[in-house]
């Protein structure tokens, strides 16, 4: 784990050393491409802005709220739909017609019928959210032990009974790891929903403000570093997150390994 974290780390910087090498030497326009380091100069700056930590909050809400409802949708909707084979074959041409749709390409459509701003965010959060739990969650469930199922039938267990002792504990890691997934995808259609949209605040809207009030270029881009930081942290929560929940799972994964 030290070493990857080393080898990230070097990879990072090594990027950053040529992308300011490249703007100080003139390679790169530095009025469209400017410094690495006044980027990061102007993201340290924005994190003392009062009006830049507003359109962040207003951001990190929707991501949230749009999540939540993505997974409280997904998840009973997955384990019907991995649980009961008749279901799984009645909702299946559905599922594959409607989950290779473009997400960013229904905000214009979000935009005309809901008029409230975090409505608007919200649903398209929420579509382009519960597909990777769904899919995680249905896949899951065909993978789950067919012998501890029939043990638990065998003893007189109701399918209620067996679903909830051992289909769900066994699924509940890859439906995390879709939760995961899905967190990364609710932040970049919240910001594209800002910065198409042009109202309500949050970070994709602020860049908008930013662009529109000249060449700022420096500022747009810190923001967006933002953006980047956000998501990382909210991975690397996640994951933590997941590892400290299921370590048996994971003990049991490097067994395997």
């Amino acid at each position: 784990m030290n070493r990857r974290l080393v080898r990230g780390a070097c990879g990072v910087a090594g990027f950053l050393v040529l992308a300011e090498v490249a703007s100080r030497t003139g390679l790169v326009d530095p009025d469209h491409i400017p410094p690495v380091s006044t980027v990061l100069l102007r993201a340290v700056q924005l994190a003392a802005d009062v009006e830049f930590l507003g359109h962040v909050g207003t951001t990190l809400t929707a991501w949230a709220l749009g999540l939540a409802v993505a997974i409280a949708v997904a998840v009973p909707l997955g384990l019907l739909i991995g649980s009961l084979p008749w279901v799984d074959k009645a909702t299946q041409p559905l599922v594959e017609f409607l989950r290779p749709i473009p997400s960013v390409a229904l905000i214009p459509l979000a935009i005309m019928l809901l008029p409230d701003t975090l409505q608007m965010k919200t649903s398209v959060i929420v579509y382009a959210s519960m597909w990777p739990i769904l899919i995680n969650t249905v896949y899951a469930l065909r993978d789950v032990d067919p012998v501890a199922k029939e043990t638990l039938r065998s003893f007189g267990f109701n399918p209620f009974a067996v679903l909830w002792r051992v289909s769900l504990p066994s699924a509940a890691p890859f439906i995390a790891t879709g939760v995961r997934v899905a967190a990364a995808t609710a932040l970049v259609l919240t910001v594209s929903a800002e910065i198409i949209a042009g109202r309500g605040g949050g970070i994709g809207f602020y860049t908008m403000l930013v662009r529109s009030g000249g060449i700022n270029t420096d500022l747009l881009l810190g923001a967006i570093v933002w953006a980047g930081v956000i998501g990382i942290l909210i991975n690397f929560l996640l994951v933590r997150m997941e590892r400290r929940v299921f370590r048996w799972h994971s003990a049991r994964a490097e067994v395997g390994a």
